[in-house]
């Protein structure tokens, strides 16, 4: 294979004939392959997708954000979700494009240590609008969200949870679990292993998934019983109390069968109609069931800021400002800055701009806190040449150099530093430490 290969003369590598590459890991071996990876835009895409997975920021599901892509400056966004197993991750995108852009999504589980490397576990298709994937542990997760070189788009991304079974009492929802995993049985001497759903007696009780019925009995327990096998995803659910039950072991069902009645059989005698729903991992025993069943009421906020601020600069026009950790309230304040602050959109969810900080952080600040900087905080001559710098950092980059007497209008103010607008149009920095 190697002569066949060497002779032909090909640039292919033999890495894809040992191990199977993302989309992502191939786009980025073809950037190697043509030396971008030697080129300063084609650095800042590989940087930008690692620094994604180590500087995700936390959000809460459902969650929905709109924000832009820029062609000039490679980007890519991390969002860190807490997942747990039963769940059903719902990853939708929406791309608005002058050209055809292809858009690496990509899903991680984080490591418990930091400096490790995060786990892949699903990809999607560039050419996809969705990503789905069952969550087979509790941690968290890292969505990675990154377009291919010099291509500027809007986008909408959605992410939100649902259940990975059907509820198995028709008519009810997890809002109707009375007795939650955990609760104490016996005094004390063992704990629920499972649900209840109470319901009238003869309710119907359903298979939650396709699969084949392995037991149909009775113990003392649980009274009349029927054990449920999903042979794919290897676990077995454990239907009890029935009041009677309707198939029989061997019988192949399918989602939303009936497999028994409601009932109080076994030692639920005392206690009204229930079901007792139980989930058995192979080799892992019993687990939660809640968030295999589990269907959230509320739906991601709708993005409500103006979303013509996205990709621009606005500044803080409160006496002081909170950045959040997070598009709520109810999150970790990040820093608190002052007004005038500038600072640039990237992204908006519900009432809350995503914002980058002159230093590069990220976070989120509510959109009433921010003014556009369109009207300029003053207007005035330089008294000494200048330079226009691409950064809020003494050796940053001059993007221009200014002479003395140059008119400049000063968009906002941050750590010794200027935001300006030269009468040519041109944004950069201008470095006032003595301001």
């Amino acid at each position: 294979m190697i002569v066949v290969v060497a002779g032909c003369g090909s640039q292919k590598t033999l890495r894809g004939v040992f191990k199977k590459e993302t989309p992502y890991e191939r786009y980025a071996s073809s950037l190697r392959d043509a030396n971008l990876d030697q080129t300063a835009l084609g650095q800042e895409w590989l940087a930008a997708g690692n620094r994604a997975l180590q500087d995700s920021i936390t959000v809460t599901l459902p969650f929905k954000e709109t924000g832009y892509f820029a062609a000039g400056k490679p980007r890519a966004l991390g969002y860190r979700v807490q997942a747990q197993q039963g769940e059903r991750l719902v990853i939708d995108l929406e791309l608005r494009a002058k050209e055809t852009t292809a858009v690496f999504m990509d899903l991680f589980e984080a490591p418990a240590n930091r400096s490790d490397q995060p786990k892949h576990v699903a990809t999607a298709d560039t050419t996809a609008v969705r990503l789905i994937y069952e969550v087979n542990d509790d941690r968290p997760h890292i969505l990675r969200l990154q377009p291919e070189l010099l291509r500027s788009a809007q986008y909408t991304i959605s992410i939100q949870v649902q259940p990975t079974l059907a509820f198995p009492v028709p008519g009810k929802s997890s809002r109707n679990i009375s007795s939650i995993w955990g609760d104490p049985r016996d005094a004390g001497a063992r704990r629920h292993e499972g649900v209840d759903v109470f319901a009238p007696r003869g309710t119907p009780v359903i298979a939650s998934v396709d699969g084949i019925v392995t037991r149909v009995g009775t113990n003392t327990r649980g009274g009349n019983v029927v054990w449920l096998s999903d042979a794919r995803r290897r676990y077995n659910l454990y239907y009890a109390h029935l009041d009677r039950q309707l198939v029989a072991p061997g019988q192949r069902v399918t989602v939303g069968d009936t497999l028994g009645l409601v009932g109080n059989t076994g030692n639920a005698i005392t206690t009204a109609p229930h079901l007792h729903f139980g989930i058995y991992l192979a080799g892992r025993g019993a687990t939660n069931p809640y968030p295999y069943l589990h269907q959230p009421a509320q739906a991601a906020p709708a993005v409500q800021v103006n979303l013509a601020h996205v990709g621009n600069w606005v500044r803080v026009s409160a006496r002081q400002a909170n950045i959040r950790l997070q598009p709520s309230t109810k999150t970790g304040v990040y820093t608190t800055l002052p007004r005038h602050t500038p600072l640039q959109v990237t992204g908006g969810s519900g009432t809350w701009y995503r914002i980058l900080l002159p230093n590069g952080a990220q976070g989120y600040i509510a959109a009433s806190l921010v003014e556009a900087t369109s009207k300029p905080v003053r207007h005035k001559e330089l008294a000494a040449a200048s330079a226009l710098l691409d950064e809020a950092h003494p050796q940053a980059a001059p993007k221009d150099s200014m002479t003395a007497g140059s008119p400049i209008a000063v968009l906002g103010i941050y750590e010794g530093f200027e935001l300006v607008q030269t009468e040519g149009g041109e944004i950069g920095w201008l470095y006032t430490p003595l301001n």
